[in-house]
Order: C-alpha cells, then structure tokens, then sequence
C-alpha cells in the first residue's frame, strides 16, 4: 500500500483576515502547518485552526518563521542565533497555548530556505524544536528540504522528513525556481494532480527544463495561498484517492 501526507500552510490570517479557504483545504489535507505568530496569524487564528484539524482528522504541524508580518515572512532576516531560538521558541509556545498537539515543525518562507545553507539559523531552529521535544517528552521531527538543517536535525537526534512541493517549478539541481522567475508556480490542476500521483508511485518531479529530478518525499505540499489553491487541492486528493494512494499523515 502506497501511502503520502498531504500539507498545506493554513492559519495564515494577516489582521484578521484569511489568506485561504481553510475549511475547504483542511477537509482534503493530512497535516496542516499552522502560522503562529512570526509571518502570520494570531492566537484566535491559530485556535481556529487547531479546532478545524481536529474537526478534520488532520495532523497539527507549527510553521514558524522569522519574525516579519510586514514582509509575510519572505524577507531573509539576519538576526543572531540565540535570538532567532528565543522567537522561535516562542512561536512554538503561543502554537502550544491554543491548544495544539504539534506532530512536527516546518520552517515557513525565507527561513525555511535559509536554513538549507546557513548553519547557525539551521542550528537555532533544531534547538528549538529540541526543547519543545524534551518538553512534550517525544522527538518532533522538522520536515523541509536537505541541507543543513537536516544535518543539524541528525545531531540533535531529531527525525527529519523531506517534502516535495506540487505547485512550485523546480530547477534541475532540485531546488525551487525563485517566486519573481518565469516558471515559479503551476496553476492546472491536472498538472498538479498528475505530479501528485507520479511523485508518491516513482519519486520523480520534472524540472522547468523537462530534467527529471529525483525527490524522497514523505509530504507533498500545496500553497494554500496559490490561485486556486482549493481547485487543485481537491484535484490532487481525487488523483490520489483515484491512484489508490492512501493520503495519511506520518507523525
């Protein structure tokens, strides 16, 4: 039986006001990565997520990022170590105090990239995360892409799962074509779906160029702030159900 989680970046209020349809994406998603306070969201949003997940069946991941509202957390930010640790911790807290069971962290936005080649962000992330593990007395795992913070996960003994995004173009080294670049972002639904099912049965994802890519995925990710983020969230989950492909979350 072939098996695949399903995430979306939900919670995203900005002043209040939604960024998505929430309740259609968490009716066809497995895990949900809930903003808590760094790029959006607050402690009514994030309150209003965990009781959808739980309404739901859907696994509660929290999406910290820098902390920057303005710039929605797509503004790399270089702040030292042990004060990106201590936002972050925080975070994770506030996440906690709406009443969240957090199967896994996912850095959101210019963090989440960040940290495949910054070292000391990579390292702030994993301690944190660390801490929260030692207090909810299990290992939460960090799911995102390689780099160092894998590594960094590796040492601290922390499980770390890879994620391929399904609307998102990818470049032949494997990584993501840049949002400003031609190419950046799908739209077809077919497309999406088609690339849903062919990354959970063979681990392959087409370049911007047509160059193959492999990519061991445990989650495939769908923005929920794309256009049509919710016709292609339905389109997947039909494609996948279709494929005889079971849509589970692996925390």
């Amino acid at each position: 039986m072939v098996t695949i989680d399903l995430n979306a970046d939900l919670g995203e209020t900005v002043d209040g006001v939604p960024t998505a349809d929430d309740e259609a994406l968490f009716a066809v998603i497995s895990s949900a990565n809930v903003a808590c306070g760094g790029h959006a969201g607050d402690a009514a949003s994030m309150r209003e997520a965990v009781a959808r997940a739980a309404a739901h069946g859907v696994a509660v991941g929290a999406h910290p990022s820098y902390p920057d509202k303005e710039g929605f957390g797509r503004r790399r930010i270089a702040l030292p170590g042990p004060e990106l640790r201590a936002r972050l911790e925080a975070q994770l807290a506030a996440l906690e105090a709406a009443g969240a069971d957090i199967r896994y962290v996912k850095p959101h936005g210019a963090l989440y990239h960040a940290v495949r080649d910054d070292r000391e962000h990579a390292t702030a992330v994993v301690d944190a995360v660390r801490a929260l593990s030692d207090r909810l007395a299990r290992a939460v795992p960090l799911l995102g892409l390689p780099g160092e913070i894998a590594a960094a996960a590796h040492r601290a003994g922390l499980p770390f799962r890879h994620e391929a995004f399904l609307d998102r173009g990818y470049l032949p080294s494997g990584g993501l074509v840049p949002r400003q670049e031609p190419g950046a972002l799908l739209h077809d639904p077919g497309e999406v779906a088609a690339r849903a099912v062919r990354l959970a049965t063979d681990g392959h994802v087409a370049a911007v160029d047509g160059t193959p890519v492999a990519v061991d995925a445990a989650s495939l990710c769908l923005h929920a702030d794309s256009p049509g983020a919710v016709a292609m969230a339905r389109a997947v989950r039909t494609a996948l159900d279709a494929a005889g492909i079971v849509v589970r979350a692996p925390w």
